[in-house]
């Protein structure tokens, strides 16, 4: 886990990517498709911290119909991305993977539904689905 590549604004993990070593994360400006990522641009456009803190959330940007994106996204609304951080965190210690090598897909895009998705990631104080 890299911290400091810290969260996108849509809810992508960049501390947890392994797609781009070099990418230095989505709020460093990093990302070379920000230019046409509607999340990154409509953002910084309103001065908020993410999607959840918009009036529109969840919007119909291809990014926000990812369940492991909104989910993450509504997480941050809610906990504030240091704790998700430390959700992935702990579970990437466990041997979650959050994309699998050469894939932009991983162990999260799994779950079914907004609450397996939570659980698998132990928020509320709920083992995570490896630990059962």
């Amino acid at each position: 886990m890299d911290r400091s590549k810290g969260m996108a604004y849509c809810g992508l993990a960049c501390c947890v990517c392994s797609e781009n070593a070099a990418c230095a994360g989505c709020r460093n400006e990093g990302c070379k498709d920000r230019q046409g990522c509607k999340p990154f641009n409509c953002c910084k456009e309103k001065g908020i911290s993410g999607c959840w803190e918009c009036a529109d959330f969840p919007c119909d940007t291809p990014m926000l119909q990812k369940l492991r994106c909104r989910t993450f996204a509504k997480v941050m609304g809610e906990m504030g991305a240091g704790k998700l951080m430390d959700a992935l965190e702990a579970r990437e210690k466990e041997g979650v993977v959050y994309h699998y090598p050469g894939q932009l897909v991983g162990d999260y895009d799994k779950a079914q539904d907004e609450e397996s998705l939570r659980d698998m990631l132990g928020l509320d104080g709920k083992p995570s689905s490896k630990e059962r």
